[in-house]
């Protein structure tokens, strides 16, 4: 018999705390602080961890990382489990705030020595940043050019010893001179089996200390999008359910919450069957070009192609050609279901 689910706070005064702050620590508390307690990726952490415990023997920074695949599979947490292994600091932040050359030699010049920086969504940087994080990379040093025109003249700053992290859903938009940068290896993180996310269901539970059974954990985790931020943010949710109804949270009580999401038994929400509707009914199956889908189902073009494509892709619902994407038969049957 299920004990009702217990509810631990996150920091000791969480009830003081605005509801967003209170939501960012329970977020940290769920993120693995160790490398064993990362769970999947097997073959990245291998690697990268020779390459950090290599740094380490020669007494140096290690080389540059790159980290590249779909949202929520772990990027960031790998960056912040370097910094925890060098025992360095972790400066964050992302392309899309890197807009101006001074922008870039505010965060480089500002480092401290030995500091892990995590770029996400590297990919966003425009190539007049890239070229001039190349020096940066290679040398260890920045040229700032001063005043303009004949009278211009280029400084040569030299930096702090530091590695930088990169992360990328669009690995394709870097360019080759910026990927080739990255010594310590271009990683790709791919989706979870459901075995790792039932690990990391079970884990989280047992963080947040609710008392749930195997049957819970592979609910959630069938319905996780092959995503741990997924899971985590639907385990959050059906403990909120079932808080909010006295109930103790059994497999029927997770059924219930996920109906009430409009979270069906592969994770798929009306949104991913609108998106598969739109396919079949406006374009009769496909081919049809992300930016047309994306019109016809009032989105932008990223959202489709981050958001819904990749588990759709996974799933074999959607195929993607040089026309255009495809319905296929399978993503046929499941709306027929």
């Amino acid at each position: 018999m299920l004990a009702h689910t217990v509810f631990m706070s996150s920091t000791p005064n969480d009830t003081d705390l605005p509801i967003k702050l209170r939501d960012q620590a329970l977020d940290a508390a769920l993120r693995p602080s160790v490398w064993d307690e990362y769970v999947g990726q097997g073959h990245v952490k291998d690697n990268v961890h020779i390459v950090l415990e290599a740094a380490k023997m020669r007494g140096d920074m290690p080389e540059h990382i790159l980290f590249y695949g779909p949202p929520g599979v772990g990027k960031t947490t790998l960056a912040h489990l370097i910094g925890k292994s060098l025992e360095a600091p972790v400066k964050t932040t992302s392309g899309v705030a890197i807009e101006r050359a001074g922008d870039l030699a505010s965060i480089l010049t500002n480092l401290e020595p030995g500091t892990v920086l995590f770029i996400d969504e590297i990919h966003q940087l425009s190539s007049k940043i890239e070229e001039l994080l190349y020096p940066a990379l290679e040398s260890g040093s920045l040229d700032i050019i001063l005043g303009k025109g004949p009278s211009a003249r280029t400084v040569e700053l030299s930096l702090p010893p530091f590695t930088l992290v990169g992360a990328t859903t669009r690995v394709a938009q870097l360019s080759g001179p910026l990927r080739s940068r990255f010594g310590g290896g271009v990683y790709q993180l791919d989706f979870y089996s459901d075995a790792d996310l039932r690990a990391i269901v079970a884990r989280s539970a047992s963080l947040l200390a609710m008392e749930v059974d195997d049957a819970v954990v592979e609910k959630i985790a069938a319905r996780s999008r092959a995503t741990p931020r997924v899971a985590n943010a639907l385990l959050k949710r059906v403990r909120d359910y079932a808080q909010v109804h006295n109930l103790p949270l059994t497999a029927a009580v997770c059924d219930k919450a996920c109906a009430l999401f409009g979270i069906d038994t592969l994770g798929l929400t009306k949104d991913d069957r609108r998106y598969l509707e739109t396919l079949r009914d406006s374009f009769k199956g496909g081919p049809a070009g992300v930016r047309a889908l994306a019109s016809a189902l009032h989105e932008d073009g990223d959202t489709v192609e981050n958001l819904y494509e990749p588990y759709l892709l996974r799933l074999g619902f959607i195929e993607r050609s040089s026309r255009g994407r495809i319905l296929t038969q399978k993503g046929k049957d499941y709306l027929q279901g």
